[in-house]
């Protein structure tokens, strides 16, 4: 009466699975510096904590006693595993078998990740390799006809972005639905001089006169810079370790909040640097980044985007031990003004914020937009809207400390102006609907043209208006609430992080998050 038989079937079945694509492509695959997906899931989870789903399904062979003589998996292998104790979905694309298309996968697998990290509120870790479920020339032969294109599933990803944390990782060539899997997630990291992510590779592309190699074509660089992926890590084990820590920041889910970590620093701690970090000379720049590092617990601000959207600083970081969000104007890139590209960056970071309950910091610096041909015809202006429109639609607790610059309109947008905000000023603001340098002169036009020596009218006019600009001029009328010693910052960011906390709300967002 025992199954032992079909237990013993079972432990063959599982022991094909286990070899993947078989020793000669998992040779290739470690000679061409990459893990395969079993080590990468080994490495990125809790020793023995990995629950795998579906590893006997693939394309078996059978004698003609119908006994099972070979089984080549599925390139998609799924389950369930920990994080630093919590529990994730992992899928990950094995190369070793057809390099990852759509002829040798089970896209069932896939869907069936995503529908059950949605359902059961777990986040939701890709390690992409290859076209990720996508297609493949040789389907027309494998399967006789050609395929109407559709995404079957794709529903279920985009809503999973308003619901759970999404972290995938191109650990390889990326392309086609492989890429799309890629860009579509909170959180995505390529792999240094391994990874390669593009709509369609060197191969298609050539036909097109443009004869690139990977690198060229899609690598790290410049899909960083173009913002289509966040972060690149040096080796694979340190795009595992940025996984742990971007998750260690958020809830499980939409239905929670982000868990208060270790409180390691000191809540009153003061920086005496501070107090002269900003140049009294407005036309010399200064480091934004040792600011945000001083004012959050230290060694706990962990930025993202680094090369996309570059006058605009952002990231995760704890402040009393309480996850937040962190903006921050780089006055290195344009002087800290809204580019299209840095628009396009604080939208998508004020959704992960909203959507997964973190209140927000921001640390200004912004002359206005940036102006010109070239911003003109970048669209600054519909990216700059959609910026406003998210700051103004954000409903998460928000506190902006303006350390100098608040010009315009986009200065304007540094807090929803509607709702009661936390705000503060360094004596060091410096703000108004325009910057005096260009506007005198516009200005006070007739006065120069009839002066009889204009370049002293002009300096007689700068130094009156830079008396009646001094921001105590502005908390007379209570149009800033309070300016503060810089070293108290801080301090009051942790109040601020300690009054919040109670507020965060769970459940979804009033909108959807969209890739």
């Amino acid at each position: 009466m025992s199954w032992q038989t079909e237990l013993d079937e079972l432990e063959q079945r599982k022991a094909f699975a286990a070899q993947m694509g078989g020793a000669d492509k998992v040779k290739r695959q470690h000679d061409g510096g990459r893990l395969t997906v079993r080590e990468r899931i080994e490495r990125l989870l809790d020793a023995g904590t990995f629950h795998e789903l579906g590893m006997i399904a693939g394309k078996a062979e059978y004698d003609k006693e119908h006994n099972l003589r070979e089984l080549v998996p599925s390139n998609c292998v799924m389950g369930r595993g920990d994080i630093d104790g919590r529990r994730v979905m992992v899928c990950g694309d094995d190369f070793t078998v057809r390099g990852g298309s759509a002829d040798a996968t089970i896209r069932e697998k896939y869907l069936q990740a995503e529908q059950m990290a949605a359902q059961f509120r777990l986040p939701m870790v890709r390690l992409i390799e290859g076209s990720g479920g996508g297609g493949s020339v040789k389907t027309i032969e494998t399967t006789g006809r050609a395929n109407v294109p559709q995404v079957k599933g794709w529903d279920q990803c985009v809503m999973n972005m308003g619901t759970i944390p999404v972290v995938a990782l191109g650990l390889g060539s990326v392309a086609g639905l492989g890429a799309a899997r890629l860009a579509a997630s909170h959180y995505s990291v390529m792999v240094k001089e391994l990874s390669a992510m593009f709509v369609a590779g060197p191969p298609v592309v050539e036909r097109l006169g443009q004869k690139l190699t990977k690198n060229e074509l899609g690598g790290w660089q410049i899909q960083l810079a173009a913002g289509a992926v966040d972060d690149a890590a040096e080796s694979e084990e340190e795009a595992f370790a940025m996984t742990r820590r971007f998750l260690s920041y958020l809830p499980s889910s939409v239905f929670d909040v982000p868990a208060r970590g270790p409180i390691t620093d000191d809540p009153a701690r003061r920086d005496a640097k501070l107090l002269s970090v900003i140049p009294r000379d407005r036309r010399k720049v200064y480091r934004m980044r040792p600011i945000v590092e001083s004012v959050v617990d230290q060694g706990s601000f962990f930025e993202m985007g680094k090369m996309f959207g570059r006058a605009m600083i952002t990231g995760l970081a704890r402040i009393d031990g309480w996850p937040v969000a962190v903006m921050a104007s780089d006055p290195y890139f344009y002087g800290g003004g809204w580019t299209a590209d840095a628009c396009q960056k604080i939208t998508r970071f004020v959704d992960l914020a909203e959507t997964f309950h973190l209140p927000v910091v921001y640390l200004v610096d912004c002359p206005g937009f940036l102006i010109g041909l070239d911003a003109e015809k970048s669209g600054v202006i519909r990216h700059g809207v959609r910026a406003m429109s998210a700051i103004c639609q954000a409903t998460m607790p928000w506190c902006s400390i303006l350390i100098r610059n608040v010009f315009g309109v986009a200065g304007a947008a540094h807090a929803n102006n509607g709702r009661a905000n936390f705000r503060y000023a360094w004596p060091s603001g410096y703000w108004g609907s325009l910057p005096l340098e260009g506007g005198i002169e516009a200005a006070y036009r007739a006065d120069l043209d009839a002066a009889a020596d204009p370049k002293a009218k002009l300096a007689e006019i700068e130094e009156r208006l830079n008396k009646l600009r001094s921001p105590f001029r502005s908390a007379e009328t209570f149009w800033i609430e309070e300016i503060i010693d810089p070293r108290e910052t801080r301090k009051l960011l942790v109040e601020f992080a300690n009054v919040s906390a109670p507020l965060r709300a769970t459940g979804k967002a009033s909108f959807q998050m969209r890739p």
